[in-house]
């Protein structure tokens, strides 16, 4: 029997993600017969080792992975469980997504003190927040509010809400909702409101692309709307050469439904993108549909591009 060593992140989020997937694989290999065993390896990444400073000042995209793929590369590991949020739109050579599990919330949520939602929130309230994309959006919406840097892992960013006056906070729902924690969310935030992060909510399983027997495992547990979905958002922050340094959020969805553009029966995406000033003083988003996620990705891009948000984007990063 073989034993797939798995590679996490050390924290809760991180390893109660990889314990739920690794639960997922050992009940498909009893089913098809596969001879695994599993066994998670802690791997600390530089996201982890520095937790005083924004993600968009210390590196954005990479900042959860990079020393994880490394290991992958040396062969001290097999695969690893990543957050797709978290993943750069360009894996290293070698290196590919074997599965994109069926994704889970993909919304922000507000957490707050008092129970109040976000537009019950008093006048010049002090949220936390260390997401560009999100601060962007909330103040657009909420020009009043006053967004403060908030990092750490989710208990420890549920703690500082209690701890250092912050009278809400913004995570993403899916890791309130692995880890059980769901009853402490206040709201849920619409997408028209934070547009989310690309790949948010979705997991990605990377694996060296040569390791056959592995994949032949993977490939059953891939679930197929999530994978075409993510595939367009990244495929969209791809063409715009984004990452945590710039306010970019993209969500795609299935969207059934009747259009004479398309063929009956043909599976057609829809792809809402967004790139903002990090005020809030302008956010352009764009919806389109298709049916080939790169290309649908590729088009939403150049639409915003078109609009202007390659002037927004090379502003941000100065």
């Amino acid at each position: 029997m073989r034993t797939i060593v798995v590679g996490s992140r050390q924290s809760a989020l991180a390893l109660t993600q990889t314990g739920h997937v690794i639960d997922d694989l050992k009940t498909i290999s009893a089913r098809e017969g596969f001879q695994f065993d599993f066994e998670v390896r802690k791997i600390v990444t530089k996201g982890d080792r520095i937790l005083d400073v924004t993600l968009s000042k210390v590196g954005g995209k990479g900042l959860f992975v990079k020393e994880i793929e490394q290991a992958l590369l040396s062969s001290e590991i097999d695969m690893a469980v990543h957050s797709m949020k978290d993943m750069p739109s360009e894996l290293p050579e070698g290196l590919i997504n074997g599965a994109v599990p069926r994704r889970v919330d993909a919304r922000d949520c507000l957490i707050s003190r008092n129970g109040a939602s976000l537009d019950e929130l008093p006048q010049g309230a002090k949220v936390g927040t260390s997401s560009l994309r999100r601060a962007s959006q909330l103040r657009a919406y909420r020009p009043d509010l006053v967004l403060e840097p908030v990092r750490g892992n989710i208990d420890s960013r549920l703690r500082k809400l209690e701890t250092e006056g912050f009278e809400a906070i913004i995570l993403a729902a899916a890791g309130l909702h692995r880890m059980g924690w769901q009853d402490r969310i206040t709201s849920y935030l619409p997408a028209d409101i934070s547009l989310p992060a690309v790949g948010q909510g979705a997991l990605g399983i990377e694996c060296r692309a040569d390791d056959e027997e592995l994949l032949a495992l993977l490939r059953l547990y891939n679930d197929r709307a999530t994978e075409l979905t993510v595939a367009a958002e990244r495929r969209f922050l791809s063409v715009l050469n984004g990452g945590c340094q710039v306010p970019i959020g993209a969500f795609a969805v299935w969207a059934q439904g009747e259009d004479s553009h398309f063929p009956s029966g043909e599976n057609i995406i829809q792809l809402t993108g967004m790139v903002g000033e990090p005020e809030g003083g302008l956010i352009l988003k764009e919806t389109l549909t298709g049916t080939d996620p790169i290309a649908l990705g590729s088009a939403v891009a150049e639409r915003l591009i078109a609009k202007g948000a390659e002037q927004i984007l090379a502003q941000v990063r100065g």
